[in-house]
C-alpha cells in the first residue's frame, strides 16, 4: 500500500484546471472514462489537494531533424499523446521515502554469464498497488470532466518508485540474487541451464499468482540466451553494449553548444565501463563546459 506522508508546515494547494485544446481534451476524456470503468479513479466532491492534468507526447525512436540555419539536432518522433497529472506541488510537500534501488553495475554482473533468461514486465506495475484510503484525496486531479481521486498508485507521485521497489523485494526476497533480479517492474529470471531457468520461472510465476502480480505477456521474453537489461546486452558471454544505443550516438550531429555537449557526454558516459581511459578522452569536452561556466 502506498502512503503519502507530508512534511511539516506545508499547506494543501488546490490548483485550477488548465486549458486544453480539442485534441488534448479528447485524450483526457478517453483516459478518464477508461480509469473510471476499471475502478482506478472515482469522482470526489471535496479535497484540499487538487492537481491539474496535462497532456504530453508519447515519444518513439530517435531521429535527427534540421532546424533553423540548417542545424541538425537529435529528437524523438511523437507517436501519440498521453494524460498525466502535474503533482509537482504535492511532491514538494511529500516527505521523501529513501528506500534504495539496486546498484545497476552489480545487478548486471550477477545476471551476466548465465545460460538462459526470462525477462518479465509487470502489467501497469504501479497501478497494481493500492493507495492508502486516507491519502486518496491527496491524489485528486481536475480536468474538464470534473475532479477525481485515485484508488491506486500512479506514475508521477514522488515516492512511487520506492514503494514499488519495496513491494517487489518483499515478494521475491528469497529469490533475489539467487534466481531473479528485480528493478521496479522489470524482472530478470536466470539459470545456469535450460531446466534450472525453467524451474526458476515456475517458482516466480507461482509467487506472482499468489500475490496477484500480473505480468504483461506481450513484453515478456521467455527462455532466451541473451537480452537487453538497463541498456546493456547480457548473455553467457558477459556484459556488452546495446548496439542500438551505439547507433544513436553515431547518428548524433556535431555538438555546437553547451546543451549539445552535455547531451553527448551523457550518452557516452553511459558506456564508460567499455571505454578505456574514458576520463582522459572526455576531458577536452569537460574543459569546454568549465570554460562556459567560468566565463
Amino acid at each position: 500500500m502506498h502512503k503519502i506522508n507530508m512534511e511539516e508546515n506545508f499547506k494543501p494547494v488546490a490548483q485550477p484546471q488548465r486549458r486544453l485544446n480539442p485534441t488534448m481534451k479528447e485524450v483526457v476524456r478517453k483516459e478518464v472514462v477508461k480509469l473510471i470503468e476499471v475502478g482506478m479513479i472515482y469522482p470526489i466532491s471535496d479535497s484540499a489537494w487538487v492537481s491539474p492534468v496535462q497532456v504530453v507526447p508519447k515519444k518513439g525512436g530517435m531521429t535527427v531533424v534540421k532546424i533553423e540555419k540548417n542545424e541538425l539536432i537529435p529528437t524523438r518522433t511523437v507517436i501519440g499523446w498521453r494524460m498525466c497529472i502535474d503533482y509537482r506541488r504535492l511532491n514538494q510537500a511529500t516527505r521523501k521515502d529513501h528506500f534504495p534501488l539496486p546498484f545497476m553495475d552489480q545487478m548486471l554482473e550477477r545476471l551476466s554469464g548465465q545460460a538462459y533468461y526470462c525477462f518479465l514486465d509487470g502489467y501497469s506495475g504501479y497501478n497494481q498497488i493500492t493507495v492508502n484510503p486516507e491519502d486518496h484525496e491527496k491524489t485528486t486531479f481536475t480536468c474538464p470532466l470534473g475532479i477525481f481521486a485515485y484508488r491506486r498508485m500512479l506514475f508521477g507521485l514522488s515516492n512511487a518508485p520506492a514503494t514499488f521497489q519495496r513491494c517487489m523485494q518483499a515478494i521475491f526476497s528469497d529469490l533475489i540474487e539467487k534466481s531473479i533480479e528485480v528493478l521496479m517492474d522489470d524482472f530478470s529470471v536466470f539459470g545456469s541451464s535450460y531446466d534450472v531457468c525453467l524451474n526458476n520461472l515456475d517458482t516466480v510465476l507461482k509467487w506472482c499468482k499468489e500475490t496477484n502480480l500480473v505480468p504483461n505477456w506481450e513484453k515478456c521474453h521467455l527462455m532466451v540466451t541473451e537480452g537487453i537489461v538497463l541498456g546493456h546486452k547480457i548473455s553467457s558471454r558477459g556484459i556488452e553494449v546495446d548496439k542500438g544505443k551505439i547507433d544513436v550516438i553515431g547518428k548524433l550531429p556535431p555538438r555546437v553548444n553547451v546543451n549539445g555537449v552535455c547531451s553527448f557526454l551523457g550518452h557516452a558516459e553511459f558506456y564508460r565501463r567499455f571505454i578505456k581511459d574514458f576520463s582522459k578522452i572526455a576531458k577536452p569536452l569537460r574543459n569546454l563546459l568549465n570554460k562556459d561556466k567560468s566565463g
